[in-house]
C-alpha cells in the first residue's frame, strides 16, 4: 500500500531497503534522521509493526541536524530551524499508535547567506561539578568559521582556522564538518588549507584535512573532500568523501585506515554502539564535486544510507532512494525512538509523496 496521491504538485518518491534494516534498527533501539539538501527534505526513518516507516518535512536546503533532549535543530538556507518534541501527540496521529516521537517547528533564526553546514550541540561551561547548558555550534562555511547564534546578529564568530586571516564571505577553505569531544569542539574538516576566495576549488582531491580545535594544527591530511568528522568511543572517524570511504584516524601517527568503502559520495555520519550510519549521495557531472575520484563510478553510485558494523567493516543494511532524492548531507541517530514523525504526509512499502514545504 502506498501514500494517497498528492493534489498540489507533490513528487512521488520510490525507495527500497535491505531486508534486515527494520530488524537492525529495532535491535539497536534507535531511529534515524536524514537531511536531503538537494531535495529540501528532512526524513525520519523508523520502524512500525516490523516494517520501515518514513516521514518527510520540507526545509529549504536542509543541511546539518542537531538532536537534543527535547528539541531538534536543522540548518537550512539562510536560517536555522528549531523543532520541539511533542511526544504526547505522537500516539494520536494517524495511523493511531504507530509513532512514539513527533517534532514540530516552533521557531527559526534568520542568519542570512552563511552556507550553514553542520549544526552541533555542545555544552556551555558550567559550575564546577555541574554540567553546562546546551550550546549550539554552527559550521559557517561561507565565512570559514565556527559560530554561534545571537538574537541581535546573523551569527557570532567563535573560532576560525589560523590560516584564515580575516572573516570574509568567500568560502576560502570549505570548512564543513565539526566533531565534539566532551561537549566542546575538537576537530573540523576543511577541503583545503586555503586563504584565498574559494581557493579550495583549485586542488580538492588530495588537499583535504582534519584540524584540531582550538589549536588549528593538522591532525591528518591528503583527503579527498572530507566531511563529517566524529569522535566515537575514544576514536576519531572521518568520511573521505571523494573516495567513498569511512576512515579511522590514528591521532599519534596521523595515519588513517579504511573501515569500509561505500557505493556513494560519503557525507553524513552517525554512530550507535558498533554501528556506523553513513549518508550516500550520487554525483551530478555538472556539480562542483563532479571531479571527485569516485565520480569515475557515477553510474554505480546510490543515494541513501549504509549501515556498517565497525568491528568487521561489513555493510549490514541499506536504505536507497530510487528517484527525486539524489544527495544526502547529514545523518543522525535518535536513541530510544522507535518511529518518529513530523506530523505530516508519510508512507511505507517503498513509496511516499513529497509535498512542497
Amino acid at each position: 500500500m502506498s501514500a494517497p496521491p498528492a493534489t498540489d504538485g507533490g513528487t512521488q518518491v520510490g525507495y527500497h531497503h535491505s531486508e534486515g534494516l527494520p530488524e537492525v534498527l529495532q535491535e539497536a533501539g534507535c531511529s534515524l534522521l536524514v537531511s536531503t539538501y538537494q531535495a529540501g527534505q528532512l526524513v525520519a526513518v523508523g520502524v512500525a509493526e516490523g516494517r520501515l516507516s518514513l516521514s518527510f518535512r520540507g526545509f529549504d536546503r536542509a543541511m546539518g541536524i542537531a538532536v537534543g533532549d527535547d528539541q531538534l535543530v536543522v540548518g537550512g538556507k539562510d536560517q536555522v530551524w528549531s523543532l520541539r518534541d511533542h511526544s504526547e501527540l505522537a500516539g494520536a496521529l494517524t495511523p493511531d499508535g504507530r509513532h512514539d516521537r513527533c517534532w514540530l517547528p516552533r521557531a527559526t533564526t534568520v542568519t542570512g547567506p552563511i552556507q550553514c553546514h553542520e549544526v552541533v550541540w555542545g555544552s556551555a561551561p558550567g559550575q564546577p561539578g555541574q554540567p553546562g547548558e546546551p550550546d549550539l555550534w554552527l559550521v559557517n562555511t561561507l565565512f570559514s568559521c565556527l559560530a554561534g547564534l545571537d538574537p541581535r546578529y546573523s551569527f557570532v564568530p567563535r573560532w576560525r582556522p589560523p590560516f584564515i586571516t580575516r572573516l570574509a564571505a568567500e568560502d576560502r577553505c570549505h570548512l564543513n564538518g565539526l566533531a565534539m569531544r566532551d561537549g566542546a569542539p575538537a576537530f573540523v574538516t576543511v577541503m583545503a588549507r586555503s586563504d584565498e576566495p574559494r581557493g579550495w576549488r583549485q586542488a580538492r582531491n588530495d588537499s583535504g584535512a582534519v584540524l584540531e580545535v582550538p589549536s588549528g594544527e593538522v591532525v591528518t591530511s591528503g583527503l579527498a573532500m572530507p566531511h563529517s568528522p566524529r569522535w566515537h568511543d575514544g576514536t576519531l572517524y572521518v568520511l573521505n568523501s571523494g573516495l567513498g570511504v569511512l576512515e579511522r584516524v590514528d591521532l599519534a601517527s596521523a595515519q588513517r585506515d579504511a573501515v569500509a568503502a561505500v557505493p556513494g559520495y560519503a557525507r553524513g555520519l552517525a554512530f550507535h554502539g558498533d554501528l556506523a550510519f553513513v549518508g550516500l549521495s550520487k554525483i551530478r557531472e555538472t556539480a562542483i564535486f563532479g571531479g571527485a575520484p569516485i565520480a569515475a563510478y557515477h553510474d554505480q553510485l546510490v543515494c541513501g544510507v549504509g549501515v556498517i558494523e565497525l568491528s568487521t567493516g561489513n555493510t549490514v543494511a541499506t536504505l536507497r532512494f530510487d528517484n527525486a532524492v539524489e544527495e544526502i548531507f547529514d545523518v543522525q541517530v535518535v536513541p530510544g525512538a522507535r518511529c518518529p514523525t513530523f506530523g505530516n504526509v508519510e508512507g511505507g512499502d517503498g513509496e511516499v509523496w513529497l509535498l512542497p514545504g
